[in-house]
């Protein structure tokens, strides 16, 4: 292949660090619901009769023009930015690698500091346009802990969940590559348009399992849905999980954004094999939980994500079963070509074979797109995120500490 086709397929940008130690230190106002900043702002000297007022101010910032200085938020006194400088970040992620696919698809690689004894992380997230929509997929964990056979994710071990903060600079950060963001100069109290928007959906389908990490999972969604910031509607939110039962039940009660089954087998051996987390929550606990998900119609259904792996899972026996295992759930079944990835032993099903599979559920009355994939160039198809951060091991973690605490109070 000529160099300037490989140029044409994928196209590698090296972004300058925009964060740096001492900002890293300080704790973020991003990723706190209103009365947790409400809180930071009264420890720091904002009169109780003004914290409204602030909060309202950083909240516009920070999730409808996406600001990432404080020096940029006109309306705010010198002497309000400069205490908010000296005391807190709102900071992005430095972007370690961008890589753009020959089909539009974007990944970025960020680093993230060290939390407490740890080393900075890094993740992968993934923007997928598509016509009329652009999907942001949001990693929630470094790593993961399900070992799912045919995930690659899955073979980078858990390193450390996501703060809600990580999790929300993602999307800002996608906003801002993307120049989704409105300028800066329109007046406050504008109507920003929601149409044109490039990403207006999004999915916690990236690195981790996000009901691993309920909570912070949880005030992220609750922060990107809220009407009066970044204003996504729950309704284009999809949460992805491989079938955490008890948090499945929360998910529908605390968050009520659309939910997503990592699926991929109808009967429970095969699935204690390809999701092993079913040994512990198996079909019938997780099925159960799907019923009882609050407001399911067939206006909202439950996507059960199902990849096509060739004399695994494909058998026109295993579309019966599948039509068997969702009766009585409003549901979409996204069948997806089995994305490869280095040292996989699975093989992706022949397309016909897909083809045959799909035409039987839809004949069933079930809508089952086969998934076009994304972004394999790059790899940010689906079960292909993963990162080099490893879990510290407990000699070098020791020297960490030890080192923090010798040098705490320097400059």
């Amino acid at each position: 292949m000529a160099a300037t086709e490989i140029l044409n397929r994928v196209e590698i940008a090296k972004a300058p660090q925009v964060r740096t130690a001492p900002q890293a230190e300080k704790p973020s106002l991003i990723g706190l619901l209103r009365e947790h900043m409400a809180k930071a702002l009264v420890e720091k000297g904002i009169p109780e009769r003004q914290v409204k007022m602030r909060v309202s101010q950083l909240w516009h910032w920070l999730y409808v023009r996406g600001v990432s200085d404080f020096d940029h938020m006109t309306n705010v006194s010198k002497d309000m930015r400069e205490m908010l400088k000296q005391h807190f970040t709102i900071a992005r992620p430095e972007i370690v690698e961008e890589q753009i696919s020959g089909d539009g698809t974007r990944k970025w690689l960020l680093r993230f500091p060290a939390r407490g004894a740890g080393r900075p992380v890094e993740i992968e997230t993934v923007y997928i346009p598509e016509e009329g929509r652009g999907t942001l997929c949001i990693s929630s964990q470094v790593g993961c802990t399900l070992t799912c056979s045919f995930c690659h994710t899955g073979t980078q071990k858990l390193v450390r969940n996501l703060t809600a903060e990580e999790i929300l600079a993602q999307l800002l950060l996608a906003r801002d590559r993307l120049g989704d963001f409105p300028e800066r100069d329109t007046p406050q109290g504008a109507i920003v348009p929601a149409e044109g928007r490039k990403i207006t959906n999004i999915v916690m389908m990236g690195m981790g399992e996000p009901l691993y990490n309920f909570e912070q999972v949880k005030t992220a969604l609750l922060i990107a849905s809220d009407g009066e910031g970044l204003s996504l509607s729950k309704r284009r939110i999809t949460l992805s999980t491989s079938g955490i039962v008890p948090e499945i039940y929360r998910t529908g009660e605390e968050i009520g954004v659309m939910l997503a089954i990592s699926l991929h087998a109808v009967r429970d051996d095969l699935r204690d094999m390809l999701v092993p987390i079913n040994k512990k929550y198996p079909l019938k606990e997780l099925m159960d939980a799907c019923r009882a998900y609050p407001g399911l119609s067939n206006a909202r259904r439950i996507t059960f994500e199902y990849v096509m792996l060739k004399d695994v899972n494909d058998s026109l026996e295993d579309a019966k079963q599948l039509v068997k295992l969702l009766k009585g759930v409003p549901a979409k079944i996204n069948l997806i070509p089995f994305n490869p990835w280095p040292g996989t032993n699975y093989q992706c099903s022949d397309w016909e074979h897909i083809e045959k599979f799909a035409d039987f559920i839809n004949q069933a009355g079930y809508a089952s797109p086969i998934r076009t994939p994304r972004g394999r160039d790059i790899l940010a198809a689906c079960g292909q995120l993963k990162s080099e951060s490893e879990r510290m091991r407990k000699v070098d973690r020791l020297a960490f500490e030890a080192m923090m605490i010798a040098n705490h109070g320097e400059d």
